[in-house]
């Protein structure tokens, strides 16, 4: 299979263009030699169908002379029984019967004889005419008197063949042959009839001397065009209304239009041949055969010729084209330069030219690689160090997250509980009992809070509730929370953008919110909190698509925002982690008039 592959491979011209030109040149020169050898066999077809139509041509000739010639014969034996009978009648006229049936004896294809005086009636006959009748209203009477003459025309009334119809004829036809009894004066005629099927037989054997070796169709027509003998569906149909012969080109046909005897006995007759065109031409298209597989075999050598010719010229560019495989491949640096001055010698330059140009500009880029590799392990180097760096510093600001809310939380539970204490040990001696069980209970109420907050900040310092399912849901969920836990009534309003803030910084903003509202839940005293989630479309002369805005209002007694506040973190831890992430802070609070915190930034 491998060579079956090589083969497919050399032969496919969309690999070597050798084999593309030689595809080229194979199929023009097929093509060619398909054309010329269809016109040499429809020339050959030409020629032999020509000579087939001459050679029928020439049996109708054959035809038209054999006619012609038993014709010629018999008016001629008439003309010397004529003189015979002229001398009889001289003698004895009742002797002339006799002599009539002696030409009667040496021609029965003769019907009937008689003899007329030089009124034209009959006054003497053999055979069933009539003595007496006229003949000299006849249209050939009068030419007769004056020379020999042979016509086809309806049986006379009187004459044999009146009450008979002529074989394969016309119906009542008959042949009259009229000679003068004395050609130096007019006087009487010897008239012969003779039937039509006397010709009939005589084609019969006329085709069969001419059909021995391949059948034919003989037919004779009138002077009118009329077919009087032939095939039987030929009979009595005219020649001369475009009738087609050839029948749609099934038939051969050769033609005389008339015999030699139209001149001297006035017949007209044409004689036809014709012979099955499947016959005829069957060698002729043994020949168109045998020469459409000569010219196409002599084109096919051509082309193969051609082509064996185009891979011999062609064969230092396909040596170019496996170098420059090579070269592709590796195995090979450099092109050797086919030598020559033609175009694959200045093929073969340019691109030897090229690859020393590939090479140079290879080894110049497999230095710089090497440096660029250097330096990018450099620079990798380098990264992991400020990526190191950057775990440091995000390990730092979530210890300082964590410090804030265990301060939110935790520090706040236990500094009451310690201070609960510190009360009930200073007034134990002091309090009534019942006294100092409502004091226990505060603390051990104060305890309670403080671990549920602290377990509380645990949760959600696992949460990631803003990375799943952005700071919008994460706020509303925040503030359902905040309202079961604190009894404060909260309305969230969130523009749909909202969804989509997923990001780490929306986490510390959400920190933020979360401050405020323990804030709120401590130290406010409100009944109404409103939660404002909305995008602001960005200023002309920046790139973003809009800021991002965080506010938290509530009714409360509010507290004065500029002053300082010992011992509590809450404010500074929102500004920490608001400027940890680039976004701008607001706090707007004064006694009576409640309290704002507004939060913006670039998103």
């Amino acid at each position: 299979m491998n060579w079956l592959q090589h083969w497919r491979d050399r032969l496919d011209p969309r690999l070597h263009v050798t084999a593309a030109i030689g595809w080229a040149v194979m199929t023009v020169v097929t093509l060619a030699a398909a054309i010329a050898a269809s016109l040499a066999a429809a020339q050959a077809e030409r020629r032999g169908r020509d000579d087939a139509q001459a050679r029928l041509a020439e049996y109708a000739t054959q035809v038209r002379d054999a006619l012609s010639m038993n014709l010629e014969m018999r008016s001629l034996a008439l003309q010397m029984s004529a003189v015979q009978l002229r001398v009889v009648a001289e003698r004895d006229p009742a002797e002339q019967v006799v002599a009539l049936r002696a030409v009667k004896s040496h021609f029965a294809e003769f019907d009937g004889l008689c003899v007329t005086d030089p009124q034209g009636r009959v006054s003497a006959s053999t055979g069933e005419w009539r003595r007496g009748t006229d003949l000299a209203a006849q249209p050939w009477f009068d030419s007769a008197r004056s020379g020999a003459l042979v016509r086809d025309q309806p049986a006379l009334v009187g004459t044999p063949s009146s009450a008979a119809a002529a074989p394969m004829g016309q119906s009542g036809r008959e042949l009259i042959f009229a000679v003068p009894l004395n050609v130096e004066r007019p006087g009487g005629v010897l008239v012969a009839v003779m039937p039509l099927g006397w010709v009939d037989a005589l084609l019969a054997r006329l085709q069969l001397l001419l059909g021995e070796a391949q059948p034919l169709e003989l037919m004779l027509a009138s002077r009118e065009g009329i077919v009087f003998a032939g095939p039987a569906k030929w009979l009595g149909r005219s020649l001369r209304d475009s009738a087609d012969l050839t029948e749609g080109g099934a038939y051969l046909v050769g033609r005389r239009t008339q015999l030699r005897l139209a001149d001297s006995l006035g017949l007209g007759w044409t004689a036809v041949v014709r012979q099955p065109a499947e016959q005829a031409l069957a060698p002729v298209r043994s020949i168109r055969q045998t020469v459409f597989a000569i010219v196409l075999a002599a084109g096919l050598l051509s082309a193969l010729a051609a082509v064996m010719a185009t891979r011999a010229l062609l064969r230092r560019l396909e040596a170019l084209a496996r170098q420059a495989s090579r070269v592709e491949q590796g195995h090979q640096d450099a092109l050797v330069v086919p030598t020559g001055s033609d175009e694959v010698t200045r093929i073969g330059a340019t691109l030897a030219q090229l690859v020393d140009r590939l090479q140079g500009e290879k080894k110049a880029l497999q230095a710089l690689n090497t440096e660029l590799d250097a330096r990018v392990a450099q620079r990798t180097a380098r990264i992991e160090r400020l990526a190191d760096e950057a775990r440091l510093a995000a390990v730092s600001r979530e210890r300082l997250r964590l410090a804030r809310d265990l301060h939110d939380t935790l520090a706040h539970s236990l500094m009451a509980l310690l201070t609960q204490i510190r009360l009930v040990r200073k007034l134990r001696e002091r309090l009534a009992p019942a006294e100092l069980d409502e004091e226990l209970g505060q603390a051990e109420q104060v305890a309670a809070t403080g671990l549920a907050e602290a377990r509380a900040a645990i949760a959600q310092m696992r949460s990631n509730s803003v990375r799943e399912v952005g700071l919008g849901a994460a706020v509303r969920d925040l503030a359902l929370r905040f309202g079961q836990r604190s009894g404060l009534k909260v309305s969230v309003v969130a523009d749909a953008a909202a969804q989509a803030w997923v990001d780490e910084r929306f986490e510390a903003v959400f920190r933020i919110v979360e401050e405020s509202l323990r804030n709120i839940e401590r130290h406010a005293g409100a009944s109404q909190v409103d939660l404002i989630l909305a995008l602001d479309a960005a200023p002309p002369s920046t790139e973003g698509s809009g800021r991002a805005r965080i506010e938290v209002i509530d009714n409360g007694c509010g507290f004065n925002s500029s002053g300082p506040h010992p011992g509590h973190f809450g404010l500074r831890g929102m500004r920490e982690q608001a400027a940890l992430i680039g976004a701008q802070i607001a706090i707007d609070s004064s006694s009576g008039r409640g309290s704002r915190v507004r939060v913006s930034m670039e998103v």
